[in-house]
């Protein structure tokens, strides 16, 4: 595990027109002037602990070892759910234990996760709603300043896992489902390279000759670009991360579709 380093991540729900984030940033940077902080993003649906936990698995490895990552969804704040800070072979990541760090259970090596229970790293308050400010940015900035992990708490191994929905099949079909929308209306599902290179050994099929169907719409093929498509026609790609998405060109097929998160997507 590296040494933290003076940089903080931050993603929550909170929005940009209240305080919230202000006020986090303000009391990281009491802590520890030189702390560098970087938005995620801050409009997270609110409540929404799956496209939280998508969103951080598709960002948080592309910062330095030793980054601070600090993920508030917290629908939760207040009640008996536990503060966490999660210690890896490459990064620190401070969240509430609602399981918003699924995918670094599963993605990340040597994973210790420990319960927040040290009094000395949360601020005092008079209400108890407000985690993000009182106790998550305060133990950011202090593990930015080398406190040691094992001085926020003990080691728990009950923590929450979302359920991880991996694609199954169904007769010749591989049935996977929409995980994300982004701002684009693209349509971003869980099925990977790895499950098209299935599909393609069962169907002897190429990938311009797959097909797949998405609310009500039946695709013929991937392309590679986004270029590609065509006016109100939805069309397939492999993205950038590695998953299959749905997109119109220069449209959103999320409103041509109507479809949402959680929408089957199958391929054959």
């Amino acid at each position: 595990m590296p040494p933290a380093i003076t940089l903080v991540t931050l993603l929550t729900d909170f929005g940009d027109r209240d305080y919230f984030v202000a006020s986090m940033k303000g009391v990281m940077l009491n802590i520890n002037p030189p702390v560098r902080i970087v938005d995620l993003s801050h409009q997270v649906t609110a409540h929404d602990v799956e496209e939280a936990a998508y969103l951080l698995k598709s960002s948080y490895r592309y910062f330095p070892d030793g980054t601070v990552h600090v993920a508030v969804v917290d629908p939760g704040v207040g009640s008996a759910r536990r503060p966490l800070l999660v210690t890896t072979s490459r990064y620190y990541f401070l969240a509430p234990d609602n399981g918003l760090l699924t995918y670094i259970y599963q993605e990340e090596l040597s994973v210790e996760v420990r319960q927040i229970d040290n009094k000395q790293y949360r601020l005092d308050s008079e209400g108890a709603t407000f985690d993000g400010r009182d106790l998550f940015a305060p133990a950011a900035a202090w593990l930015t300043k080398g406190q040691p992990p094992g001085s926020f708490g003990r080691l728990i191994r009950d923590y929450v896992k979302l359920p991880i929905h991996e694609p199954s099949w169904e007769g010749k079909s591989l049935v996977g489902r929409i995980v994300y929308v982004d701002r684009f209306g693209n349509l971003i599902s869980n099925v990977t390279p790895l499950h098209l290179q299935e599909v393609q050994g069962v169907t002897k099929k190429s990938s311009a000759e797959i097909t797949i169907r998405v609310g009500g719409a039946v695709i013929q093929g991937l392309v590679t670009a986004y270029a590609q498509g065509a006016a109100l026609a939805p069309r397939a790609l492999v993205n950038s991360n590695g998953h299959v998405e749905v997109f119109i060109k220069e449209g959103n097929a999320t409103e041509f579709l109507k479809c949402r998160r959680g929408e089957r997507i199958e391929i054959a």
